[in-house]
């Protein structure tokens, strides 16, 4: 790709020659049932070191780390954070929606509002949200501000969810944060006609958090929708909405434009809206609320956009039009062309934090934001867990997401056969899924994960046979049979020595494979 293609924003305009720079660190003061908590199943495959197959633009750059928390070693705290787990899990599931703020209200209110402490920038769409936040965060982190991410659902553990300073909070303070808000929740229990959800506790538990600790900037993620999501307490001085696609059409609507609808509840008074390229009905509603609100919008196509990316060793190297200037050699080690775009959704993001393109016309500077791009992880997201054959985790999870995954799969690996592993849950457009994996799946194992979400196996695997043919299709009602038969799968032959294979469907299915492959 080369030039930014034509949005329902119109042409992209010219890059800013951007000659004022803001100066590094130094020069700013400050300024989707339940997800489970992963399994502890052994696996019975090694895991080998992760590493990219790309041979083409030889760029050099270590893969950064990045630990999701494992279980705790103390036995003490282990109990307790079980004891905590087993709380939440009690509560309403985060999908068992009420569309209401008033419990969240109440909440902050018996707490103090910790939520209006600190700054906030707001993240809603359809898929993205979870990178693009971690990119936002490693940006702004790279500028020496104390950050507090918030995303769901979590991958591993619950805790992840809650992230400062680019790490998530430790086993023992999540457990103290739920202790500290055990006796407030109790009074909002009582005078609500049902209890606080768990996606509501989790949340208020990131907010008291985020300003005990006391972070400069919140990174939040809503949860579903906008207006009624339980994050909505807060109002983002930067919202942010990656593009918006259907899902979730039960509750939310069943065309893009009805979606946004929802999701454009996050964008408030004065707000400045940072917007991804979108269908034109969605385009319309949001730019409709901007102007409602008297807010500024940002656009992606005309005042940010990617110029121009190339595949790199471990990613790809871009360069970015923000809102200041443009921005080149920025390497991101996330593969895929979606994860450009959320690059530069998160660039404008935080440039518009710092008023960049509305109070000063300047770019920030470019060593900083290389850096920081060059640190960004996100795992679940064409993660590699393993090589001989190549093992891919991807957590999409409806067929915009789907095609997207596919898209990188092929531009990224080459594999000369691809075995996918596919457990959606059973909510969601699953025909749709497949149908998006189907050119690049030579085969596929369907199975499920440990989720009361999880599609039914059989229903999956009629499904699958309906798509895919029933001399493609194997079934392994387990996941770590499922694994294993896949593995089997792409090595069976000789001549398959670029096989693959893909594991995809759910965050919950990433998350607990991740586990029997021995990321921990």
């Amino acid at each position: 790709m080369s030039e930014h293609p034509e949005g329902p924003y119109g042409d992209a305009a010219d890059p800013g020659d951007g000659p004022d720079r803001i100066d590094g660190p130094d020069s700013l003061d400050g300024a989707d049932g339940l997800d489970g908590d992963g399994s502890d199943r052994e696996a019975d495959m090694a895991v080998i070191e992760a590493g990219s197959r790309t041979l083409r633009t030889q760029v050099a750059h270590p893969a950064p780390e990045d630990e999701l928390p494992s279980r705790p070693a103390d036995p003490e705290v282990d109990r307790e954070l079980r004891a905590v787990e087993e709380a939440l899990l009690d509560r309403w599931p985060e999908t068992k929606l009420d569309p209401s703020l008033v419990r969240m209200q109440a909440l902050m209110d018996l707490l103090g509002d910790p939520q209006r402490g600190y700054p906030t920038i707001h993240i809603t769409g359809t898929n993205g949200k979870t990178s693009t936040a971690r990119m936002i965060e490693r940006l702004l982190l790279a500028f020496e501000l104390r950050t507090g991410r918030y995303t769901s659902p979590h991958v591993q553990s619950m805790a992840e969810r809650i992230s400062l300073d680019g790490a998530p909070i430790p086993a023992e303070r999540f457990i103290e944060v739920y202790r500290d808000l055990q006796p407030y929740l109790g009074i909002v229990d009582e005078q609500q006609p049902h209890r606080m959800s768990f996606f509501e506790v989790v949340t208020g538990m990131a907010y008291a958090a985020f300003a005990d600790a006391p972070v400069d900037v919140a990174v939040v993620e809503v949860g579903m929708g906008g207006s009624w999501d339980a994050t909505n307490v807060v109002d983002g001085q930067v919202a942010v909405v990656t593009p918006i696609s259907l899902d979730h059409t039960d509750r939310l609507g069943s065309t893009p434009g009805e979606i946004a609808v929802e999701k454009a509840g996050i964008i408030k008074k004065g707000a400045t809206a940072v917007l991804a390229q979108q269908p034109a009905d969605a385009a319309q509603v949001l730019l409709r609320r901007t102007v409602e609100q008297d807010a500024t919008a940002a656009r992606e196509g005309l005042e940010f956009g990617v110029l121009h990316r190339e595949l790199a060793v471990g990613g790809q190297l871009l360069t970015l039009k923000g809102l200041g200037g443009e921005y080149d050699q920025v390497f991101l080690p996330l593969h895929g062309e979606h994860q450009a775009h959320n690059a530069a959704l998160a660039l404008a993001a935080v440039e518009a934090f710092f008023g960049i393109g509305s109070v000063h016309q300047r770019t920030l500077d470019q060593e900083t934001v290389r850096a920081a791009f060059a640190a960004v992880t996100s795992p679940g997201r064409l993660e590699v867990v393993r090589r001989s054959p190549t093992v891919v985790l991807d957590a999409a999870h409806n067929p915009s997401g789907a095609a997207a995954t596919a898209a990188a799969v092929t531009e990224v690996f080459g594999f000369s056969r691809l075995v996918g592993v596919v457990a959606p849950s059973g909510d969601k457009d699953v025909r749709g899924l497949l149908e998006a994996f189907e050119p690049v799946f030579a085969e596929v194992v369907v199975t499920r994960n440990s989720s009361a979400r999880s599609m039914d196996v059989d229903a999956l695997a009629a499904l699958a046979v309906e798509v895919f043919g029933e001399d493609r299709v194997q079934v392994e009602p387990r996941l770590d049979d499922a694994l294993e038969a896949a593995v089997t799968l792409a090595e069976e032959e000789a001549e398959y020595a670029g096989a693959g294979v893909l594991v995809t469907g759910s965050v919950i299915t990433v998350g607990e494979a991740r586990l029997l492959l021995g990321r921990r």
